[in-house]
């Protein structure tokens, strides 16, 4: 692995609590391999492209890296009828990354759509050379995943496939197919591929308390979340 400098943020309004302070210490990375961000994950480090952060919030300790079991999982109730409403209607191809103005509107519609109805800051179009920085200019093969109803791309995840498991990176999707519930069904598809790949654990990211655009994660059981001098520990059983 070689980094090329690291730096800690100092402190601003938290974009997940907002009575909170949050700082992030970032690394920007020219090579990784799989192994090495593997590593990371489990010192609570995420990634946007080559640039790996993790929170370093003085009050604060919300921010718990989440992973989900896949062997022992059981969809619940609601799981089930978003599993039973896609399958069959939606297809998925999954390749390297790219960009393309289709996407590039795709993922601006559902900024646009978060911000009116989540609170989620406002946000400028996505700039092309922006989206590859985040997505795909990767130290390491990625994968996208576009999801289809019939010809129509309806949604856009990138995926990580690491030693010890899959690792979503970001989803987005139509807001128009917004009944689908598309979140919940990428997790659920990449649940079924972890585990067709013989692989243990599904990684989703920072799990938040009090965050509902970061709750919804809890509830994919079986899961453990990282905690700081214990590593992964159960959380939420099913």
């Amino acid at each position: 692995m070689l980094s090329l400098y690291s730096f800690i943020a100092p402190p601003s309004p938290c974009g997940y609590l907002p009575t909170q302070q949050w700082s992030l210490e970032y690394e920007l990375i020219a090579a990784m391999s799989p192994a090495d961000y593997m590593q990371r994950m489990k010192e609570g480090w995420r990634r946007f492209g080559h640039m790996v952060f993790r929170p370093k919030c003085r009050n604060c300790s919300q921010c718990r890296s989440v992973r989900v079991a896949v062997d022992r999982f059981t969809p619940n109730r609601s799981q089930r009828r978003v599993r039973k409403l896609n399958e069959g209607q939606l297809s998925v191809a999954i390749g390297p990354p790219s960009v393309s103005p289709l996407k590039l509107h795709l993922y601006d519609r559902y900024h646009a759509f978060q911000t009116d109805h989540k609170d989620w800051p406002a946000h400028a179009p996505k700039d092309p050379d922006d989206f590859c920085q985040s997505f795909i200019d990767n130290p390491f093969a990625t994968e996208e995943w576009s999801y289809y109803v019939g010809s129509k791309l309806v949604g856009v995840g990138y995926v990580d496939a690491l030693p010890e498991g899959l690792s979503a990176i970001y989803f987005f999707y139509d807001p128009d197919e917004r009944d689908r519930q598309l979140g919940t069904f990428n997790v659920l598809s990449l649940i079924d591929e972890t585990r067709r790949r013989g692989l243990p654990h599904l990684y989703l990211g920072y799990y938040v308390q009090g965050c509902p655009s970061l709750e919804y994660k809890a509830s994919f059981r079986p899961n453990e979340t990282l905690e700081s001098g214990q590593g992964w520990t159960p959380f939420r059983e099913a």
